[in-house]
């Protein structure tokens, strides 16, 4: 169809006339989002043209009218590659889930399901007891004293938790425990939010046993520990073990609430990583009430697991910002499918994808990283130089941040004293891809750390290669 005629002056073609001609853009994007692309596209040219451009060619408007469709029909939640070395990257979206746990997700997606109806009884069921018997199993709890409640993430758990037992009370913390996590997240501002009464107790870097029996007053709700799991304190330091501080609150009649913010439910050590704090370890120490989130180290999706007496999980359980806090059918079925895992840790490092990639030897790194050198080379040519390079990343997320993890990266330098604008240019080309790839920029380089690159995702790395702006 020919849009233009050569007895007139050349104009733009109408929005009826660009239609007909992208008939096939019309199935995949439908007629109205396709519609409003040919407006907007025009728009743009008359505007143009207004300000000295050429009018644009047929072919012109329609090749920018389909990229403007394609851009338009684009998830904004998208795919890519985590190059940074931090594994669980909050702005990435932390812990990937394992391949039964997305099955479990899909299956909840699509059909009915038992959430909150007993198959048993036939009446209505409560959807904590989805996983609340599985958790206190791989949790340590003893279930006949032990039960577990689910909301959509930590700071929701710590929130609710003190509201219900500490609203108009006090709660006393370690001056030394108040931590602030991504975001400007700090606990203090929690606690107002939940109407408890902050009482800091010790100093930055040291807080004894008598700093804690001696807060408490008639006012006094609860004690509490918070991990610091974002930061360490070295140096002249006292802290007070939680068993210690569990024996000041029982004696008192108080309950202890703890705070694990990352948590994991295994010991880390057996895969040659570092120990960290389990839910288990906390309640055989005395704690009341734990909290954690299920989006890092335990490898879940994203929420906040609070378990500890069956009596303080009732209460929880009754407030009433437990509706507003609770999560859906999706995450539960992942989540009960991500605890299911833990029922089998010697096949955990395999079928875990968090656990997988923060244990996975440096040497199988470096071993990706030869293979993927020569394309990445080709790709950018005399640009930039390209070479293999130990590297350290990071567990990331708050997850025991002083530790770094032996890595190995393509690292990328391009010439010039003052490589900055090329790096940074560099960086949004790898950003531009098909499958975006995050990599990060650190002492006159950009970095590619393969950590995280999964075998099976090797090949797509390099056939996207060539698109390279």
């Amino acid at each position: 169809m020919n849009l233009q005629t050569t007895d007139k002056p050349p104009r733009l073609p109408s929005v009826d006339q660009l239609l007909q001609t992208l008939g096939d853009e019309i199935e995949i994007h439908g007629r109205a989002q396709l519609t409003a692309c040919v407006r907007a596209e025009l728009a743009a040219a008359r505007e143009g043209v207004r300000g000295g451009l050429p009018l644009p060619g047929v072919d012109a408007l329609l090749g920018a009218i389909r990229r403007r469709a394609r851009e338009a029909g684009r998830a904004r939640l998208r795919e890519v590659f985590n190059l940074t070395g931090t594994v669980l990257h909050t702005n990435l979206g932390r812990a990937q889930l394992s391949e039964t746990a997305i099955a479990a997700m899909v299956d909840a997606a699509r059909a009915p399901c038992a959430l909150e109806y007993d198959l048993d009884s036939g009446g209505r069921g409560d959807r904590d007891e989805l996983i609340a018997p599985l958790l206190a199993e791989v949790a340590g709890g003893d279930a006949l004293e032990c039960s577990a409640t689910v909301v959509n993430n930590n700071a929701a758990a710590v929130l609710l938790a003190l509201d219900t037992l500490a609203r108009g009370k006090e709660a006393v913390v370690s001056r030394g425990e108040l931590v602030e996590i991504g975001g400007a997240f700090r606990v203090p501002d929690i606690m107002r939010r939940a109407g408890a009464r902050l009482v800091e107790v010790g100093t930055t870097n040291r807080t004894h046993a008598h700093d804690y029996a001696e807060a408490v007053t008639g006012r006094t709700a609860l004690l509490m520990k918070v991990h610091t799991s974002n930061y360490a304190v070295v140096g002249f330091t006292k802290s007070v073990g939680e068993d210690e501080v569990a024996a000041i609150a029982h004696a008192r009649g108080l309950p202890l609430l703890v705070d694990l913010g990352s948590g994991t439910l295994t010991d880390l050590s057996r895969w040659g990583l570092p120990k960290e704090p389990t839910p288990a370890e906390s309640l055989a120490a005395g704690a009341d009430l734990v909290t954690f989130s299920g989006d890092k180290l335990l490898g879940g999706p994203q929420a906040g697991l609070i378990i500890g007496r069956r009596d303080l999980i009732a209460k929880i359980k009754k407030n009433p910002l437990k509706r507003a806090l609770r999560v859906g059918k999706t995450t539960l079925a992942a989540l009960e499918a991500t605890l299911r895992l833990y029922r089998d840790p010697d096949r955990l490092a395999e079928r875990l994808p968090t656990l997988r990639l923060l244990a996975r030897p440096a040497e199988q790194i470096a071993a990706v990283a030869a293979r993927l050198q020569p394309p990445v080379q080709a790709a950018l040519g005399s640009r930039a130089t390209v070479a293999v390079r130990p590297c350290t990343g990071q567990i990331g997320s708050g997850a025991l941040p002083v530790e770094q993890l032996a890595s190995f990266a393509l690292c990328v330098q391009v010439p010039g004293k003052r490589p900055g604008r090329a790096l940074a240019a560099l960086d949004a080309g790898f950003r531009s891809l098909p499958v975006p790839v995050i990599g990060r920029i650190a002492n006159d380089a950009y970095w590619l750390d393969l950590r995280c690159l999964e075998p099976a995702d090797e090949a797509r790395f390099v056939a996207q290669l060539g698109g390279l702006r």
